[in-house]
């Protein structure tokens, strides 16, 4: 797929340079962004004493949730794992991972090129972002056309790549840089004017971060 923006997309920053991307293995991801009590029923009795509530605005189960480290989220993915491999649901080989930023753009794409999934029109309807009133129930808005909800607002997503400019390389199954001072997070949220839900869009911040949201893929490593 073509990752990035083309040069005559509106409101397209310097980093977005469009180039072809290869993913050869698959992966599952959250059609949903993780909610506030998915996170709190794997996070309760953590060791690292996280709290297993952080968001702003808490005591909605069906949220998604926010105020969540970079850090806090691999606690949470190897816990969740845990669980999963005592419960005996967990394939061999198999592990819940967050998204590269090329799996996330691929799966926010949805075989689309336009700005956003649904077109190019910055209308805040069919999402949560521009400046809305707060986060709201997952799934709330429509699905994009490969089922997922809430790419283009609600909550800013982790990622797990370190932030590096991109070229116009072909690439095989992109990670980012090996090291870096800078994660990439994807999708915009609930305050973010539209053009920065765009599916290429890209934000970056310095772990361990903070108010931000993810949602999990799932791959054979």
């Amino acid at each position: 797929f073509m990752m990035g923006s083309p040069e005559t997309e509106e409101n397209r920053t310097p980093n977005e340079t469009q180039h072809q991307v290869a993913l050869t293995r698959g992966f599952y991801l959250g059609k949903y962004e993780v909610t506030q009590a998915q996170y709190e029923a794997v996070m309760t009795g953590n060791f690292e004493e996280l709290n297993a509530t952080p968001s702003l605005l808490g005591g909605y189960p069906n949220y998604p949730v926010n105020q969540v480290s970079y850090d806090d989220v691999q606690v949470f993915l190897s816990r969740l794992n845990d669980m999963e491999e005592t419960a005996g649901r967990l394939p061999a080989g198999w592990s819940y991972i967050l998204p590269t930023e090329a799996q996330w753009e691929y799966a926010c794409r949805a075989g689309t090129t336009t700005a956003f999934w649904w077109g190019n029109d910055h209308d805040s309807s069919p999402a949560n972002n521009h400046f809305g009133s707060g986060t709201n129930n997952v799934g709330t808005y429509a699905a994009n056309p490969w089922g997922f909800f809430d790419m283009h607002g609600n909550v800013t997503e982790w990622t797990a790549d370190w932030y590096a400019p991109f070229n116009s390389d072909f690439i095989t199954d992109p990670m980012g840089p090996s090291t870096g001072t800078n994660r990439v997070m994807r999708g915009g949220n609930w305050f973010d004017a539209a053009e920065l839900a765009r599916s290429a869009f890209r934000h970056w911040l310095q772990p361990p971060g903070h108010s931000l949201g993810f949602r999990v893929g799932f791959q054979k490593q």
